[in-house]
């Protein structure tokens, strides 16, 4: 048993490594593409190793799935959410962006209720209040430091949240390879919608960096830009890999808290690849949210 633990915790934070790398490379291109294109490709990419997944896993035939209604809905979401997480890149250092992201646990918390019946205890309750001061020290609303963009990284968390609630219902019915063969799916048809429509309509640009990241038109990436971005698919596929596989072999209790090494490698990432020093209330506010994140985890589980 001790050795699974060990086993899970490490494919986790290496999965969480992986990932951590995807948002580096995402940010260096939100520069010059637009975020459709880049999604789209990702998804091409991944597509063909989803599908080998899936067959290793439970073969393809359970692609044809009688829960249609519900893996479409839950795409839908986690589209939206992987949407607004990009979209803040631009305009954030990548370590806010993503420590506003690793709120997630405390959505999750404050949802378990409404979609679980799970009961929550004040002192889980409190543990939430306590991360959304946090965001509150890294947000500094009304300083006139802050930026709308940070709100974007607020909700990517709370639909991922929910997405996450949504899969701990359908995990019993469902593999984790179908879903995100179905996610990846959306995420490709979602793109590819969603630059149609920009360019049907003749919206091209935008003032705010984010707004302009979802809007610009498509042009042919250099080789480079296309390794880089073809690479984003190769590292979903694997984290995804590696993340179903750290809850396989440990408990989830065991194994969640290490999900929050992915604040220490965003702001290393944006030291050496975008020269970002981040701020003083950064780090506190990341610490208060992490704190806060790992005593409602630990108060949830008991």
């Amino acid at each position: 048993m001790q050795n699974q633990s060990a086993r899970g915790i490490l494919y986790l934070c290496f999965g969480v490594f992986i990932f951590s790398l995807q948002d580096a490379i995402i940010k260096q291109v939100s520069g010059g593409y637009p975020l459709t294109e880049v999604v789209c490709i990702r998804s091409c990419v991944g597509l063909p190793i989803l599908l080998a997944l899936v067959q290793k896993e439970v073969g393809w035939r359970a692609l044809y799935s009688t829960h249609l209604a519900q893996l479409a809905l839950r795409a839908l979401i986690m589209l939206g959410a992987y949407t607004a997480y990009y979209m803040a890149f631009p305009a954030l250092p990548l370590a806010d962006a993503v420590a506003l992201y690793f709120t997630v646990p405390l959505f999750v918390t404050g949802l378990a209720g409404p979609f679980l019946g799970e009961h929550v205890g004040w002192k889980v309750w409190a543990a939430v209040l306590l991360g959304f001061v946090g965001v509150l020290v890294m947000l500094q609303p009304g300083t006139g430091l802050f930026n709308p963009a940070a709100l974007l990284s607020l909700i990517s968390a709370a639909l991922y949240g929910t997405a996450m609630l949504m899969a701990r219902k359908m995990g019993n019915h469902l593999p984790t390879s179908v879903m995100a063969f179905f996610q990846n799916g959306f995420f490709l048809l979602g793109s590819a919608f969603a630059a149609g429509m920009l360019y049907w309509m003749g919206i091209e640009h935008a003032s705010h960096p984010s707004v302009e990241f979802l809007v610009r038109p498509w042009v042919f990436p250099t080789w480079t830009d296309s390794a880089l971005i073809a690479v984003c698919g190769v590292v979903a596929a694997t984290g995804t890999m590696f993340l179903t596989a750290a809850y396989r072999v440990a408990k989830s209790s065991t194994v969640t808290p290490f999900e929050y090494t992915g604040i220490l490698w965003a702001p290393l990432w944006g030291f050496l690849f975008f020269a970002e020093v981040p701020k003083f209330t950064t780090f506190v506010g990341a610490a208060i949210i992490l704190v806060a994140g790992l005593v409602a985890m630990r108060m949830a589980n008991k």
